[in-house]
């Protein structure tokens, strides 16, 4: 009878608790770089029900900017088995995740195309394992040239700076020129892909003769927001990057994507995935918001006033 009604046996085994998920965290640089892009992670993932040591684990793996390591941080990875993969920071991240595993949900976060980049095969039906979020900040990449020649009218000369180990620097090189052509410019193009080439390059845009240093969409560069101002104050060069960091360091000017709004959608989406959802059916995430910082401290020394219609279009304005 107390079977029947529902009551639990004095010999009943308790239900066996549910073990903690662990996110699998796959990061191109270190803890410290990634340090805002994690915070709004955790605020989506956050906004989904899970906070990161009570119902949630994640286990990091940082390739301190040797990119070369990510294929083998990502099978680490998928060799314990993680609930989801995240691999935020680029197209190498998710190239490396993708490569790894193809039975463990990754989601993915990047500046390009992820079709173009052979991430997934659709946006609305990604399909597979894999999933994520897209920011225009490589397709923007022109706009940044088309920026500065309006705060250094009548010079013909800009230098533009490339990665090329970047999966995208052929596109964004093709991108710019055809801008340059279209604006009556002459670009030069300067490669790094190392921290100790950067203080050459911006040496070679004085003598090279260039009004302004306009950076290519590349996370290394990115990442290195606070080393790339302090370069530019130090030689005396206008630049441009993607990152607001850039700015917000020192440096004269942003346009990029919100890489707030594209990582805390990243952080929904690995929940999502989480409390039962497919990667398949999540369609990938475009973050349209592309966002102007300008640093008016930085042009003073540099004899730079800024049109009144670029002020206008600015996010924000350092003063």
């Amino acid at each position: 009878m107390a079977l029947a009604g529902g009551l639990a046996a004095p010999w009943a085994i308790p239900a066996r608790a549910q073990a903690t998920p662990v996110i699998g965290y796959l990061g191109s640089e270190t803890p410290h770089r990634y340090a805002s892009r994690l915070g709004a992670f955790r605020e989506g993932l956050a906004q989904t029900g899970y906070l990161e040591g009570r119902n949630v684990s994640i286990e990091f793996r940082w390739a301190e900017g040797h990119y070369g390591q990510l294929p083998a941080l990502a099978r680490d990875l998928a060799g314990r088995q993680v609930a989801v993969m995240v691999a935020p920071g680029g197209a190498e991240v998710a190239l490396a995740a993708k490569a790894a595993t193809t039975t463990i949900p990754i989601v993915f976060e990047m500046g390009g195309d992820p079709i173009a980049l052979g991430v997934v095969d659709s946006l609305s039906r990604p399909g597979g394992n894999l999933t994520g979020v897209s920011s225009l900040s490589v397709e923007v990449s022109r706009k940044r040239l088309e920026f500065m020649r309006e705060v250094r009218p009548g010079t013909k000369t800009f230098a533009v700076a490339i990665n090329p180990s970047s999966p995208t620097s052929t596109s964004q090189l093709k991108n710019l020129q055809a801008a340059a052509d279209s604006l009556g410019l002459t670009l030069v193009v300067l490669k790094a892909s190392t921290e100790e080439e950067f203080d050459g390059m911006f040496a070679a845009v004085r003598e090279q003769g260039a009004a302004g240093l306009v950076f290519s969409s590349d996370p290394y560069f990115a990442y290195r927001s606070q080393l790339l101002a302090e370069l530019a104050v130090r030689h005396g060069v206008p630049a441009m990057t993607q990152s607001r960091d850039f700015p917000m360091a020192g440096g004269l000017m942003s346009y990029g994507g919100d890489f707030h709004q594209s990582h805390r959608q990243t952080g929904i989406y690995a929940g999502r995935i989480l409390k039962g959802e497919k990667p398949s059916d999540l369609p990938v995430q475009r973050v349209t918001k592309v966002e102007l910082f300008i640093n008016m401290k930085a042009a003073k020394p540099l004899g730079i006033s800024f049109p009144s219609s670029l002020l206008g279009s600015a996010d924000r304005i350092l003063e």
